[in-house]
């Protein structure tokens, strides 16, 4: 769209009107009237792209390193009953240090920004017994273990 701005300008410049313009372009004539002001305004910069128009990150490198060093310190330094950091503890965290709040889902943004990624851990029971499970797995897991039939497992079905 830069591009067909700056040729819209070049245009009226040599003289063509706006709507003649707005035509040869595919345009609206309220565009090329609003890029005709703008060019007047603020020159050729006045219709180059502005950029994208997203809010700017609440927390500054200061505050994201102070966050870091929080974080650092694990959960259990917030009085948490565990040593795993949730996107909840973190937004928690971020409002308790700086009284910013973020969505939950714009929490994966933060942290990536800090160099962190996002880590699951597995699923595991509390009372799973390591000993008994490697004997197991040695000597059970191979009886249930899928294997093909004997007979007829290489013929191809019509």
């Amino acid at each position: 769209m830069e591009r067909v701005r700056i040729r819209a300008v070049r245009l009226l410049r040599k003289g063509m009107a706006p709507v003649e313009v707005a035509r040869k372009l595919a345009v609206t004539k309220q565009a090329v009237f609003r890029w005709k002001t703008n060019r007047k305004k603020d020159g050729l910069n006045g219709v180059r792209f502005p950029g994208w128009a997203w809010r700017k990150p609440s927390l500054g490198p200061q505050e994201l390193m102070q966050l870091e060093a929080e974080l650092l310190k694990g959960p259990k330094a917030q009085r948490y009953g565990t040593e795993l950091w949730t996107g909840r503890r973190v937004l928690k965290l971020i409002w308790k240090l700086f009284g910013v709040k973020y969505q939950p889902h714009h929490m994966r943004w933060v942290m990536r920004s800090m160099g962190w990624t996002c880590q699951r851990s597995r699923a595991r029971a509390r009372r799973r017994d390591e000993e008994a499970i490697r004997p197991w797995k040695r000597r059970g897991w191979g009886r249930i273990e899928e294997r093909p039939e004997k007979e007829g497992h290489d013929r191809v079905c019509g």
